[in-house]
């Protein structure tokens, strides 16, 4: 029974380090589709709800600029740290306040040059199947993020769906555990390319908070999930 155990455990870990490395290989193809070695030095600047938005990247080292759309308030996250500054003169606030600023300046900048942060050192990233939607093949990545390195939303998880064909990132799904938690899944529209980056919109969707990911693409074609936004940027210029 020892001998039995053992070797059902070697299949688990193999077919689990299988799934890893094939998870890996699709995520670089799309990384390489959406805009490859572009992504490793890119400045780029644009408007999205009412702020504008600098994001500012060069092989590791970054600056993510959010600025009010009254000129009133800059964010500034970098390797260093995060400064708020108002009317140019640079404050102080709690913990808990910087955690919120922190959020709302860095989670813009991570979805907009998605899929490059796939590859962060967080990122375990698993290819838990295939789905069609819309007629198009695609592969179902699941991500979690390690607790070192993670940030403050390691929680987090999220799921993408990679066209088989195109290598394009199509469709996103995140749950989320802030004010009460929920799940979220976009469908991507209006794709263009600026600077050698692909970027996208979304069409935003909502469920049930403890719906899983995996579920939603079904739930999406059977036009159950509730559209809530369209996340989309404006004004997008390569710096």
């Amino acid at each position: 029974m020892r001998a039995i155990f053992i070797l059902l455990t070697l299949l688990f870990v193999l077919n689990g380090n299988s799934q890893t490395s094939e998870a890996q290989q699709i995520v670089d193809a799309c990384i390489t589709k959406h805009g490859g070695d572009k992504y490793k030095k890119a400045n780029f600047a644009y408007d999205f709800r009412n702020n504008h938005y600098e994001y500012h990247y060069n092989n590791g080292e970054f600056r993510y600029e959010l600025h009010s759309k009254d000129g009133k308030i800059k964010d500034v996250l970098t390797n260093n740290g995060f400064k708020r500054f108002v009317q140019g003169k640079e404050i102080e606030f709690s913990e808990k306040e910087t955690k919120a600023y922190i959020r709302s300046v860095n989670s813009v900048h991570y979805f907009v040059f998605l899929p490059f942060f796939l590859n962060d050192v967080a990122v375990k990233k698993r290819l838990i199947g295939e789905s069609t939607i819309g007629g198009k093949d695609y592969y179902k990545i699941e991500v979690t993020f390690d607790e070192e390195n993670g940030g403050i939303d390691h929680k987090d998880q999220h799921m993408y769906w990679i066209n088989k064909e195109t290598n394009t990132m199509d469709y996103m799904a995140y749950g989320f555990h802030m004010n009460g938690g929920g799940v979220r899944f976009r469908s991507a529209i209006n794709q263009r390319e600026i600077g050698g980056i692909i970027f996208q919109d979304y069409l935003n969707f909502k469920h049930e908070k403890d719906t899983p990911l995996a579920e939603l693409d079904a739930l999406y074609e059977e036009n159950k999930l509730t559209q809530v936004s369209i996340i989309d940027l404006v004004n997008i210029v390569k710096l």
